[in-house]
């Protein structure tokens, strides 16, 4: 039988980082769980920080949250996130907010962030999905 691992890799020659990981090898059986966009909307539908990218990526992350444990994962079990941020918005608040949601974990996963023209909401500044992986 396989050994279960999740390998964190940053090799030579490619840049160092500590809010990311370059490479992240899943081997053996795991559990995956997928999680969709999430947007600054609340549990009742109501957008959260408006004009605020900061509290709207507090949100965010909230709801990545409560997405993990649903599908029985914690912050820790992700290995990838996709951030789409809209373009003119500034970076240091929203890395400011994630920096504090993820804490002094190590083994981050591997992220891509990109600027986009809009959101399915106009009033959305931030989007993020994420997968993650639980040993079985």
């Amino acid at each position: 039988m396989q050994e279960r691992q999740v390998l964190y890799i940053n090799p030579d020659g490619l840049p160092r980082n500590p809010a990311f990981t370059n490479i992240i090898v899943v081997t053996g059986q795991m559990k995956t769980i997928y999680i969709g966009g999430q947007d600054a909307v609340d549990a009742s539908g109501t957008i959260v920080g408006k004009g605020d990218i900061k509290k709207q990526t507090e949100q965010v992350l909230a709801n990545l949250q409560t997405a993990l444990q649903a599908g029985g994962a914690e912050l820790e079990h992700i290995v990838k996130w996709n951030v789409y941020v809209v373009q003119g918005q500034p970076l240091q608040p929203a890395f400011e907010a994630f920096q504090q949601f993820w804490g002094q974990r190590s083994d981050p996963p591997a992220i891509t962030m990109v600027f986009v023209s809009g959101l399915a909401n106009p009033d959305f500044l931030v989007e993020m999905d994420a997968i993650a992986v639980i040993p079985q």
